[in-house]
Order: C-alpha cells, then structure tokens, then sequence
C-alpha cells in the first residue's frame, strides 16, 4: 500500500512535478526506473479498463495489488462469480419443498425428489465461502478507509454472516426447519455484484416518492367510486335486485377488491353485469370508472415513472461517463510519471510520448476493432497532450462497421454472370417467396388434414418439402460460388439460413435411409421416430427458417436487433425483476405452502354449472371450477409461474379470491403489493424503456438501407442511450476529483 504521494504539486501551480516515488508495505522504496516505469504502465493499463467498463479507480494502484485486482476482473473470475450466484439461487428449485416433479397439479403430482439432508447445504456453503473470498478481494483491493464507506460491500458481509448462521441452525435442524430466512437473503448476492443494478435500485428508490402523489390520486379514486359503488348497490328488499350487491359489493373489502380488480380490466365485464340488465344506467357507473382509472391515471403513473425514473437514470449515467473520463485522465497522469514528458511552450499543458502510448493501449483488454480504431487515431507526433488523449477514446462510444470479405474474382465468364445474377436483389426476394410458399404449402395441409390422425394422413407434404429443400440447398450453394464461403459467413443471416437448410437435408437423407421410395402410406415407426414425426419436424424448421426474411425488411431487422439489444444491455433492469420475483416466491412458499388442497372425490357438473361432488359445491370462475390446482404455492417452480399470471393480470382476481377464502383477508396485501410492484411499475419501466431503446436505434438509422442495419454493430449500451443528454466533465474537476483518489495521492 501506498505510503508516500505518487503525485506532487497541483497543475495550479507551475510545472507539475510527477513524484517517482512510492512505498509498498513489503518492498519499500523502488530504486530501480526500469520497475517505476513497469508500474505506471500498469496503473495506465488498469485505469484505462476500468474506464471501459465504469469501473472506479478508487483502489490500490501498488504492483502487487494491481496484479491480484487485473486477475480479479478477468473474465474468467467474473464467469466464476457469476457461476457462483446462479448455482446458490438454482438451490431453490432442489431444496425443500422440491420442484422435481413433471407436474405442480397436486392431484396428479408424484412425490417429489428430496435431496439428502446436507447434499445442498453442501453446495450453498461452497458458494458462500467463495463469496467470503470474493469479499475479501474487493476490501483489500479498495482499503479500509473506501471500505467504511462502502454500504453494499458492509451489507454483503452481513448477509453472508446472517447466511452462514442460518445454515448452521439448519443442518444443527437435521434440516427440518421450517423457515429459512437465508433464501430471502440470496438475491442480495445477484444485486450487489452488478453496479448497474445498484444504481437502477438506487434510481428506483428515489423516484418512488415522485409517485406518491399519483398513487395516492389512484387511492382516493378508488376509495370514492367504493363509495359511491356501496351506496348505488345497497342491499334491498326483492332478491332479484341483489345481485349486484351479493357478488360485488356486500362490504367494503369486497367492493375495494371488486373496484381495484376492475382497474386492470380483468373482471370486465363481469363486475358490471348484474346492474346492467337491470338497468342500462347503471354501466355510466363503471364506464366512468374505467377511464378515469384505467386510461388516464395508470397511464399517468406510466408516465410519471418513466420520466423521473429517467431523471435519476440520467444522474447515475452521468457518474458513469465521469467514471470513464476520470480513468482516462488518470492513466494520463501516470502515463506522466513514466519519465518521458515534454511541455508545450508557453502552455500549462503536458505531454506524453506516443510509444507509451502505444504500449499502454497493446496491453489493455478491450475488443480488437476497438484497439483498432484507437490506434489508428494516434497522431504521428512523438508526443501528445491530455485532450488529444481523451480523444482518442471517443472510439469506445461509435458504432462498429463490419465490413464483408470481397467477393471473389471469377476469369470465366459464366461463372461472372452467374456471380452477377446470384448478387442481385431479385434472387433474395425470390429465395423470400419461395419460402414463403413452402409455408403456405404447409399451412394448407395442416388446414386440410386438421380433423384427421396420424395414421389417416397422407404423406404427399414430403414430397413437397423434399422439392423444396432441394431448392434450399441450390440456394446455398450459388450464394457460396458467388460471395465465397468466407463472404457467405459474414452474413448473420446466411448463417441462421445455411445451418436450417443443412439441417433440413440431414432430416431429409434420414428419412430416405429409414422409409425408403416410396414412402406413401408407411405408417409404421422404424427407429426413434415415425415417418410423421420426422416430417413434423422438418415443417417445424421449415417455418423457423422463414424467419430469414427478417434481415430483409429494414423496420423488421430494426426490431429484431432491438430486442437482441434488450436481453444484452438492460439485463440490470430483468436482473432487478428477477429478485423480486425471487422474494416473492419464497414468502409466497412461506405463506401459503398446502394452503389450497384438492378435493378428495372427482366432480361433475350439474345442469346450472355449478360443480358438484359430495362434500362441496362451488360456482364458475372460480379457482375450482377453472382447475386452477396447478397454481399454487407448493414449491419454488409453480409459485414463479403463478406471480408470472398475477402480473399478467388476466384472471388475477381468481388466485386472490382463493386464496383469501382459505387464508385470511390479509393476503390481499401480499398479492396487490405484487401487483403494484411487477404490473403496475416494472412492466411499465420496461416498456418504456424498450420505446428509449428503440427510439435511439431508429434515430442512428433512419438513413441506413437494409445492409447497413446488418453491417452496422450498434453498441447500445444504456450508457450510449441517455450519452447526448450528459454533460462531459472538465479537465479540472477531473483533476480535482483525483486528488482525492485514496491511494493515488496528488499533493498541492
């Protein structure tokens, strides 16, 4: 550790006067230049990835440290770490109540696989002792002193020391315990490894009380129109106009659930029914309510979330670029220290050789057209400055360019013709039709032959499909003669297309091995599959590959590279989602596991639709009488899938009215604070955050034909999203927030 100024005298006063003295702990002073210079160009190196990747620089810079934090950030670390997470959350599906079984319907479900006491525990306390190295790792590497600032590094050591006890107690248990409060605690693994999830739950935090306000409209909505509702609905004399009153609005939680129900939209209808055939007036009542609360105030909270969610974003976005810029300026600064700086005359400005330089930026671990285009930016001058420097990587925020291999040069001239024919854009909408009438084909069949079996069916759609793979495969290799195998690949496209189509025409020999010619009306099976299924198969890929059209159409291509952008760069915001699906999940299992359990006898029908068995009746639309067994809460996989149909809202109503009748009334909370949290505000984040995303891709491409969408590498990367609305920081505040770099020491 760093005991004396790597750095003396500010660029305030004079000269600066890069100190080429520092002190490790275990070696003292180093007195030999050769080893001072390896160090900078270490530190360079080191500040340079960190500011790729927004990492800060506030940590040890010493030799021996940077080694040990390089080796920490390689990729095959982090592929650990990640590995690490992913196995200690994946225990849920194995322990306690266990979800290996093929179903979750408790009436047909098996008993499921039970791992042995300490067979999981063994795995957990594995990844929680790497978990204590991993802690250790950072807390060196950063210093007591950034440490104590540090509120997730002291959280994680608390959920690692909270995690450790509980699974003390567990195995002390013979693992029969009932409650495993580490479970809640395993997501805090996954949020405090990615800095990008803590500054989106930090965004998170800070824009709920912006929501408040709307919230609190929505609440006195829904409490006036309950009002309003109960006094409309009141219980009267003649039964026959109770109707309203007995299914919706007997009491106040009723009438609340009801109301609340009907603002995602999932019991209309229904809710409304009884009241409007009495009276057509009555629908003014719930019309009223609809749009007031369904089309204006949820679409204001959407609104409002995403524009100071976006606000707070902007902020820690902000921190990211200062982040790179920062580190930027840093490796400047030690690249200073190497010895071989010149100052411009009369300027206050330094300079740092070129071949450092160059040194620095062959050692940094970055993509290689990126390496590429920096280094071919680097002015022929022996020297350059600070700005010049920072310029350089203004590479990492531009879009690559994939340039494909040249075609190649034919001397006969019917294979230059046939180059020619096969380049031109005719031949693609052909090889689109064609496709797109192998569908068809399919299709028809299917259409055809929809009320028939297997056996019934004829096998003259093989034939058809053997014309066209076979057309397929001419395709194929016409595109090889004429862009070359080396060409052909650099197409995503032609690679998504060749592998279909050689897959295809393995299914196809396949098929001719085992069935023969003829093959008309062979049903017997031979092998693993039956003629049908082989056939089956092949349409199946055969519609797949349609999907080639997609590179073709311009808006197409655009969307579907934005949702390739989505799953790659907002894995932070699904990261978050994840987690709170997790928590539910495992209090969900504590509340509610065997709450609800199947009737003993099976059950019929009567004439009115009510189901009937001997110890029970119960009405349509319920969780009864819509089989809805299989969503339960009875272990980790099923409680996901029902939180899934929760947040989709359809029919949501269903699982809360169950599980109040079997519970208690206080499960609503559970199940609206679910919906609040993943319907009403994640959903909507993400959606608009997929309107940013492609909003930012269609503005970079407007201009752009259909080859320069494929050619065209977009790193939309969130930072790249919100870069034009940042403001870039300058050389001074760069300088003075280095200064208080805790082991980089600038002194004045």
């Amino acid at each position: 550790m760093e005991t004396q100024p790597l750095l003396t005298e500010s660029i305030n006063q004079g000269p600066i006067d890069y100190g080429s003295h520092f002190e490790d702990g275990n070696h003292g002073s180093l007195n030999n230049d050769a080893d001072d210079d390896d160090v900078y160009i270490q530190q360079a190196v080191i500040f340079l990835e960190d500011a790729i990747q927004y990492r800060s620089i506030n940590h040890r810079v010493d030799s021996r440290s940077l080694h040990l934090y390089r080796w920490y950030y390689s990729r095959l670390c982090q592929w650990g770490l990640g590995t690490t997470i992913a196995v200690i959350l994946g225990l849920a599906f194995f322990e306690r109540p266990s979800s290996w079984s093929h179903t979750s319907d408790p009436r047909h479900r098996p008993s499921p696989w039970e791992p042995a006491c300490g067979l999981t525990e063994s795995i957990e306390m594995v990844c929680l002792c790497i978990f204590v190295v991993d802690f250790a790792v950072k807390s060196y590497l950063i210093g007591w002193d950034e440490f104590r600032k540090t509120k997730w590094l002291i959280g994680y050591i608390l959920a690692i020391a909270a995690s450790i006890i509980d699974w003390t107690l567990s195995l002390s248990m013979l693992c029969e315990e009932t409650l495993r409060i580490r479970r809640l605690l395993r997501p805090f693994f996954l949020l405090q490894n990615s800095s990008l999830m803590k500054k989106t739950l930090k965004c998170l935090k800070r824009t709920l009380p912006e929501m408040a306000s709307v919230i609190l409209l929505l609440a006195l909505h829904l409490c006036l129109f309950t009002m309003f509702g109960m006094l409309l609905f009141a219980k009267t004399e003649n039964p026959e106009y109770n109707g309203e009153w007995e299914s919706y609005f007997r009491d106040l939680p009723t009438s609340l659930s009801s109301l609340l129900v009907l603002l995602t939209t999932a019991n209309n209808p229904d809710v409304m029914i009884p009241a409007y055939s009495l009276n057509r007036g009555y629908s003014i009542f719930f019309i009223l309510f609809s749009v007031f609360g369904t089309y204006f105030l949820m679409n204001l909270l959407t609104a409002i979330i995403y524009n100071q969610f976006r606000g707070y974003l902007l902020m820690s976005i902000q921190t990211s670029i200062h982040r790179r810029r920062l580190g930027i300026q840093a490796a400047f600064v030690v690249l200073c220290c190497h010895g071989h700086t010149k100052r411009l005359t009369g300027e206050q400005h330094e300079q740092v050789q070129v071949a450092a330089v160059l040194e620095v930026i062959q050692r940094v671990q970055m993509k290689s057209y990126y390496r590429q285009a920096i280094i071919k930016k680097i002015p022929a001058d022996s020297c350059m400055t600070g700005e010049a420097f920072q310029r350089l990587f203004e590479e990492l925020d531009k879009d690559q360019i994939k340039e494909h291999p040249p075609k190649p040069e034919y001397h006969q001239l019917y294979l230059q013709r046939l180059q020619s024919v096969v380049c031109h854009y005719s031949v693609t909408v052909l090889g689109n039709a064609l496709a797109l009438a192998n569908v068809i084909c399919i299709c028809t069949v299917l259409v055809l032959d929809s009320e028939k079996t297997v056996t019934e069916r004829d096998d003259y759609l093989e034939v058809i499909n053997c014309v066209f793979i076979l057309f397929y495969l001419l395709e194929m290799a016409l595109k090889n003669i004429a862009l070359g195998w080396r060409g052909y690949l650099s197409y995503k496209s032609n690679i998504f297309d060749g592998m279909l189509t050689i897959l295809l025409l393995m299914l196809q020999i396949s098929i001719f091995a085992t069935y023969k010619l003829p093959f008309f009306h062979r049903k017997e099976k031979h092998g693993l599959m039956s003629l049908w299924e082989m056939v089956r198969l092949i349409n199946m890929l055969i519609v797949f590959r349609f999907l080639r059209i997609i590179s073709d159409i311009k808006l197409m291509a655009l969307v579907a590279s934005t949702l390739v952008d989505l799953v790659k760069n907002l894995r932070a915001f699904a990261g978050i989602l994840v987690v709170v699906y997790y928590v539910y999940a495992v209090l969900g299992i504590w509340l509610f596991q065997g709450a609800i359990s199947p009737p003993a006898n099976d059950s019929i029908f009567n004439s009115t639709m009510e189901i009937v068995s001997a110890n029970y009746s119960m009405e349509c639309g319920t969780y009864e009488q819509l089989e809805y067994w299989p969503n339960n809460f009875d272990d980790f996989a099923s409680s996901l899938v029902l939180l899934y149909n929760i947040m989709v809202v359809n029919n949501w109503h269903v699982f809360t009215d169950a599980y109040t009748r079997y519970t208690t009334e206080w499960s609503k909370v559970y199940f609206v604070s679910w919906w609040l949290i993943s319907s009403v505000m994640w959903v909507n984040l993400f959606i608009a955050l997929i309107l940013e995303n492609f909003t930012y891709r269609w503005d970079h491409s407007h201009a752009f034909t259909v080859v320069d969408v494929e050619r065209t590498a977009y790193q939309t990367s969130v930072q790249l999203m919100f870069r034009e609305h940042v403001q870039e920081p300058t050389e001074d505040q760069l300088m003075a927030t280095l200064q208080q770099h805790p082991h980089l020491h600038l002194t004045l």
